[in-house]
């Protein structure tokens, strides 16, 4: 009630509201406890309330997701969805890049206090073309992707990856591996990642 009183809102519509958001975000048994004697998670959530309650055009969130659970991860998720269908301009700080890659358009990627990046995310992915190659067979490829001038760069169980030069690249081991008749299972040829764009900035920036 206090934040929302700071903002100008009539008590009687600060108390509609925050009815509506302790029950969007199920936090009705705390409204009478002290922040300090919530978990992590609720008192985000109470900080949460208190940045809507008034119903801002502008919308600033630092961490948004950091340290919830699944369900309370979808949860704010849900909210920031919400609140950008409703035309709200959504600024968010964040070291999770697969939460900035889901919301924002337009990034900035600081380190040490300096830009390093900035831009629309779309374009600059298009910027880097389709380089990061991920497949998986029934059998080994390994010598297969050297004949391409490839070497994996990860192995997991979901695949081997790849750094690609071109789409020719990747498409000269589609060609070989379908020649040999090996079953394949997984094929992605995409754009880098947030994540994996922030470590290739970040980390020729340290070394300037």
């Amino acid at each position: 009630m206090y934040f929302a009183s700071l903002k100008g809102m009539r008590r009687q519509d600060a108390a509609k509201a925050l009815d509506y958001w302790f029950e969007r975000l199920g936090v009705e048994d705390y409204r009478d406890k002290r922040a300090e004697q919530l978990s992590k998670g609720n008192q985000q959530k109470i900080q949460l309330i208190a940045a809507l309650v008034h119903d801002p055009e502008l919308l600033i969130l630092d961490e948004p997701l950091s340290g919830l659970d699944p369900v309370n991860a979808e949860l704010f998720k849900s909210v920031i969805r919400d609140e950008i269908k409703k035309n709200k301009y959504v600024i968010m700080s964040s070291h999770q890049m697969s939460t900035i890659e889901e919301f924002c358009h337009g990034i900035v990627i600081l380190n040490k206090g300096k830009t390093v990046l900035k831009g629309d995310l779309n374009e600059i992915k298009k910027g880097y073309g389709r380089v990061k190659l991920t497949v998986k067979c029934e059998g080994d490829i390994t010598g297969m992707a050297q004949q391409c001038g490839l070497t994996a760069t990860e192995i997991t169980p979901n695949g081997s990856s790849f750094n690609v030069k071109s789409e020719e690249q990747a498409h000269s081991l589609l060609n070989m591996i379908m020649e040999k008749g090996i079953p394949l299972i997984k094929y992605e040829l995409r754009e880098p990642s947030l994540n994996e764009i922030f470590i290739e900035k970040v980390g020729e920036s340290d070394e300037k």
